[in-house]
C-alpha cells in the first residue's frame, strides 16, 4: 500500500447503507468510492485499484460472491482485501465467501464504529505484513518456492494462484516445517483479533490449499491443528 490515503470501494445496492459507510470512512480519512452492483464494482475497481473492497452479497446484475471470484482471478486484485457485507447469517453463505477469497465477513445491521474499527485493523495488519516481508523475501521447501514479497507460490516451477489468506496460512505452516500449529495459533497469526472467524473457516482454507497444491503438504494432527509436511 502506498503512502497516499488508502482507497476503499463500497459495493452495495442499498443507498442508505452506501451513504452510512461512506460517511464514516470519509470521516476516518479514507478515499471512498462506491458502486451499486457487482459488475459496476468490478469496473470501478479496475479503474481505481482500491486497497480494500466492501462487497454486499445479495445484489442485482451480479452478486458479491461472483464479483469477488472474478476479481480474485485477476492479478491486480491478488492482494486486495475483500470484506463481505450481508444480512444473511447462514453458515453456507460465510463458507461461500471464504471459498472465493474473502478476508472478512461483516453482518448487517451495521454498527458504524465497529465497522470502522474493523477496517482500521485490517489495513494496519497489511502495513505490518509489508514490514514483515522485508525480513524474509522467499524460501524453498520440498518442491515449493514461496515468495512472500510477491505473494506467489511455485510448485515445481509452475505458479499456483492463492488467495491472500491461503498464502498467509501456507507461509505460516511452511516457515516451521513439522511444527504443529493449533487452531488458536493460526487464528491469532492470520486473522486480526477484531475479525470473528470459526474453526470451520480454517478448515475451508486448509481444504483450498490442498486442492491447489496437493494433499501431501499440509498434515492434520487430530484434535490439535495442522503442520507442514516437509
Amino acid at each position: 500500500m502506498s503512502n497516499q490515503l488508502p482507497k476503499i470501494l463500497i459495493v452495495d445496492d442499498e443507498e442508505d447503507i452506501l451513504e452510512l459507510i461512506e460517511f464514516n470512512l470519509l470521516k476516518e480519512g479514507y478515499q471512498v468510492f462506491t458502486a451499486r452492483n457487482g459488475q459496476d464494482g468490478i469496473n470501478e475497481a479496475k479503474k481505481i485499484k482500491p486497497d480494500l473492497i466492501i462487497l454486499d452479497v445479495m445484489m442485482p446484475k451480479m452478486d458479491g460472491i461472483e464479483a469477488c471470484r472474478i476479481m480474485r482471478s485477476l492479478p491486480e486484485f491478488k492482494n486486495t482485501f475483500m470484506v463481505f457485507l450481508t444480512a444473511r447469517n447462514e453458515e453456507y453463505s460465510e463458507i461461500a465467501g471464504f471459498n472465493v477469497g474473502a478476508d472478512d465477513y461483516i453482518a448487517k445491521p451495521i454498527k458504524p464504529r465497529a465497522l470502522v474499527s474493523r477496517i482500521n485493523a485490517i489495513l494496519r495488519r497489511n502495513v505490518q505484513q509489508e514490514s514483515d516481508n522485508n525480513q524474509v523475501k522467499s524460501f524453498e521447501i520440498s518442491d515449493l518456492r514461496i515468495d512472500r514479497e510477491a505473494f506467489l507460490v511455485y510448485k515445481k516451477g509452475q505458479k499456483v494462484v492463492l488467495a491472500k489468506k491461503e498464502f498467509e496460512l501456507l507461509y505460516l505452516l511452511a516457515s516451521r516445517p513439522g511444527k504443529v500449529f493449533t487452531r488458536e495459533q493460526i487464528l491469532k497469526s492470520i486473522w486480526d483479533d477484531s475479525v470473528i472467524v470459526t474453526n470451520r473457516t480454517i478448515d475451508v482454507h486448509i481444504r483450498k490449499l490442498r486442492e491447489k497444491l496437493g494433499e501431501q503438504y499440509v498434515g492434520t494432527v487430530k484434535g490439535v491443528g495442522y503442520k507442514f509436511e516437509a
